[in-house]
């Protein structure tokens, strides 16, 4: 992949889809800001594993819910690097349920660690990035935004809106040349999807065209795509990777 910037932030990339992403950026020569909000040894040593690897990686702490925590974090990368070239907005949460049982609480937790996390995040971003008229976002929303899901009413909200959102943030970034674009993932193999049974696992997998579970890697290369100057004229798009089971 060719790049124009320097360093990228990755919310949420101690682990997982995250990790995974900033492991892949980094060795496309990429500087990974790799943030976190709790368990600061497994950010590091990620840190640690890249920069072994030839890579370069530095770890940042801060509560994405946080608006005043995300502002100084990102304007901490600045100050340390001098610009901040890409972000991708990564970092959520489920907290599924039914919807007849779902408090009002519990659906709004999930959309501000979801949704209005990114959205200081892309707004913060734009800010930045505008200076030097270069940027791109990338934000990682679900398939089941797309779709919908029985118990997952919070979840799908906030992912659906995420791509609504960065498409209107496509628009008010293009003239400044600062990208946006979405990426939606199907059933990923990870932490979260390693927990079920094999049963569920293949029940998931017969719904499937290419008729596996996703990588994480797979994902990353997605991101990759889209910061990358190959998608310099890619704006307001989602990315489906899925293995089509949502066309």
């Amino acid at each position: 992949m060719k790049f124009s910037g320097k360093n990228v932030l990755i919310t949420g990339a101690s682990r997982g889809i995250g990790a995974q992403i900033a492991r892949t950026l980094a060795q496309m020569g990429l500087k990974v800001w790799i943030n976190y909000r709790s368990k600061p040894e497994i950010a590091d040593a990620l840190a640690d594993e890249i920069n072994k690897n030839g890579g370069t990686a530095a770890v940042i702490n801060f509560d994405v819910t946080d608006e005043d925590e995300f502002i100084k974090g990102i304007n901490l990368i600045v100050d340390t690097d001098g610009e901040l070239s890409y972000l991708v907005n990564n970092a959520g949460i489920t907290n599924d349920k039914l919807a007849l049982r779902m408090k009002t609480d519990e659906f709004t937790s999930v959309i501000e660690a979801n949704l209005t996390s990114s959205f200081i995040g892309c707004r913060e971003a734009l800010k930045v990035m505008s200076k030097k008229r270069f940027g791109a976002v990338v934000n990682i929303a679900s398939i089941v935004g797309e779709t919908g899901n029985a118990g997952q009413v919070n979840y799908s909200a906030s992912k659906g809106a995420m791509i609504a959102m960065s498409k209107s943030f496509a628009k008010e970034g293009a003239s400044r040349n600062v990208r946006f674009n979405t990426i939606t993932p199907g059933f990923i193999q990870t932490d979260m999807t390693a927990v079920l049974s094999d049963e569920v696992k293949k029940a998931y997998v017969e719904n499937i065209p290419l008729k596996r579970l996703g990588e994480a890697s797979e994902i990353a290369n997605g991101v990759a795509f889209l910061l990358s100057d190959y998608a310099s004229y890619i704006t307001g798009e989602t990315l489906k990777i899925n293995g089509g089971l949502y066309m």
